[in-house]
């Protein structure tokens, strides 16, 4: 008895001093005393490293005013975590950046805010007992200080804390680099009717007509654009520019200004292509492709990236898009769109999308309209790195010849009948030191060093409407003038139809992987995490769950039960592992207590006898 009372004794002092403990640490957290940690794969709950470099090499303080409006479970647990990101900030920065949460109370405040760019708000909540809802009227935004410069974000969405970091960062960058005067220029190729970056090719013409240089100078202004315009190759590249970038050109270039590009990259810059073998014209609702690279291929062939005459038509990375029709809901699947995904099941040389490398970095899938395939050479460039980045699918066949119809809505069994099924390589890379890729033959007047004297970069992107809505360039009608105004006339009803759901569905992870391209071009690789965090957080992967097959007799009914079936398969797995989460642990755990428990008796019964 006196054993079992003195056991009952030491269980209820370790009860208490549990309790003490837990009540300690609440205590503790009440009042903001307390740590966080991150454990998941992409950092997603604490500051990147590119943040922290950021604010740690600043010339000069920082400091950031943070007016919030308190008062609503919703904007308290929002505030909440405004308030640790900053502090995050404030200890990376080792004094060199500071922030003060503000709740703008009196008129003095308010008029601060607002003389700052701040906007008053209502902020709402419904109640979960009641019909009720709580209004709260304040502010939520960021006023950051350096120097000279001032500047703000004016409104912070309290529903969303998701890309936080990203907004925060980039307004960090935009304000130091103004200050510090601090400039990324990235030149764009003109002169050969190449599709612009200004061009509103992005959404069907009834919603407006944004462009992409247009999306990135007004949330990235640290970066501006510059025409380079080679004047058939006697005029050099301005070396003051960080990075090359060319879109899909119209007319051929000369050897000559091929010859201006190698000189620029032997200088250790950096070059990207948006640009294939597939030719489809603005306002062109027929879609009819014509076939050439317009001599691009002699410049890449010399960095070990061969570019063929052909469009790739994926059947198993289809872009697919759900259409009204008279018989309901139908799916269609668009093979000359190339949806690659990040797939771990897919490993090594079949890899489908490389998150690692920049331009991709963290993302779930891409979409690469009118692509042709890439074969790699890694023996023409021996000092660097040449490897592929995204591929097709393997149920993907490549179709030549001088024209291709790639018009959405028809039979593409019939274009599928040509060729092998076989997977391709659609974008690729060669970094380090590279040798010219013209080592031979008439120089032009252009003298270039054997190979560049500190390590240089060239991506090939092969779709040449990568930057584009593909169904938004053919579908918009051509503009006119109207009562003074530029309107769009025309178009094809059905393709601003897929225009739309493209725009939701594909454009973010264009526009975002365009931006981490432009930080790769100027270098400023480490800010790649930060815009990782404003993607969704990726589906995770089940291992029991088998790498797709695909056969070339396939209907489009049986790609589709076949998804559904992958679809099934994975709810399947998902719902075992919830249980397994929900039960399993539980029973471990008792089933650990249970054993400990009759080890503890075994014991006391072996004391006893002796």
């Amino acid at each position: 008895m006196e054993r079992k009372a003195r056991a009952a004794a030491e269980s209820g002092v370790l009860l208490l001093v549990i309790a003490g403990i837990l009540v300690a640490l609440n205590a503790l957290s009440a009042l903001g005393v307390y740590k966080r940690a991150d454990i998941t794969k992409t950092e997603r709950f604490k500051l990147s490293k590119g943040s922290g470099t950021l604010v740690a090499q600043m010339k000069q303080t920082m400091k950031v005013d943070a007016y919030v409006t308190k008062g609503l479970p919703k904007l308290d647990a929002f505030v909440r975590d405004l308030r640790d990101l900053l502090q995050e900030y404030k200890d990376a920065g080792h004094g060199k950046f500071d922030y003060e949460i503000v709740e703008a109370k009196d008129d003095e405040q308010k008029k601060v805010a607002k003389d700052a760019g701040l906007v008053e708000q209502p902020f709402g909540e419904a109640s979960a007992t009641d019909e009720k809802a709580a209004v709260a009227l304040g502010f939520m935004g960021l006023v950051f200080k350096y120097g000279p410069e001032k500047d703000a974000i004016k409104f912070l969405d309290p529903g969303r804390n998701d890309g936080l970091e990203f907004w925060i960062t980039n307004k960090i960058r935009e304000v130091t680099d103004k200050a510090d005067d601090k400039k990324h220029k990235i030149g764009v190729l003109t002169g050969h009717d190449e599709m612009k970056l200004t061009e509103a090719n992005l959404v069907p013409a009834q919603m407006g007509k944004p462009n992409m240089q247009e999306i990135v100078t007004k949330n990235f202004p640290f970066y501006s654009f510059q025409d380079v315009d080679l004047k058939n190759g006697d005029s050099a590249i301005d070396e003051s520019i960080d990075g090359l970038i060319i879109t899909q050109p119209g007319k051929d270039l000369s050897e000559k200004e091929l010859r201006r590009i190698d000189e620029f990259v032997l200088r250790g810059k950096a070059v990207v292509l948006y640009a294939s073998a597939v030719n489809v014209k603005a306002n062109d609702a027929s879609m009819n492709a014509t076939l050439s690279s317009h001599g691009l291929e002699k410049l890449l062939e010399g960095y070990g990236i061969e570019m063929k005459k052909e469009v790739v038509l994926d059947k198993g990375l289809s872009y697919r898009i759900n259409m009204l029709t008279q018989g309901g809901i139908a799916s269609r699947a668009f093979p000359d769109v190339l949806l690659s995904a990040d797939d771990p099941r897919f490993s090594g040389n079949e890899t489908l999308l490389d998150t690692s490398f920049p331009a991709f970095f963290r993302m779930t899938d891409m979409a690469l309209p009118f692509a042709s395939p890439l074969i790699l050479h890694a023996d023409k460039q021996p000092e660097a790195t040449v490897k592929a980045v995204v591929r097709t699918s393997p149920a993907s066949k490549s179709v030549g010849g001088d024209t291709v119809d790639l018009k959405p809505f028809q039979n593409w069994a019939q274009q599928l009948k040509k060729g092998d099924w076989s997977q391709f390589v659609v974008a690729a890379t060669t970094e380090g030191t590279l040798k010219t890729a013209f080592p031979a033959g008439d120089k032009q007047g252009i003298e270039t060093p054997e190979k560049s004297a500190r390590p240089a970069r060239v991506l090939v992107i092969s779709s040449s409407q990568f930057l584009a809505n593909p169904f938004a360039r053919a579908g918009n009608g051509q503009e006119m003038g109207q009562m003074g105004m530029m309107m769009p006339m025309g178009g094809d009803e059905q393709l601003q139809q897929l225009a739309g759901q493209y725009a939701q569905q594909a454009l973010t992870q264009t526009i975002l992987s365009f931006k981490n391209t432009l930080d790769w071009l100027g270098g400023d690789s480490e800010l790649l995490a930060v815009s990782a965090k404003i993607l969704s957080e990726p589906n995770l992967v089940y291992g029991e769950v088998s790498k797709a097959k695909w056969d070339e007799n396939d209907t489009e009914a049986e790609l589709k039960k076949r998804d559904e079936e992958m679809k099934a398969t994975r709810k399947s797995t998902q719902t075992k592992a919830q249980w397994l989460l929900i039960l399993g642990l539980p029973l471990l755990f008792a089933v650990y207590g249970l054993l400990r428990w009759r080890s503890r008796l075994a014991a006391r019964e072996n004391v006893s006898l002796a």
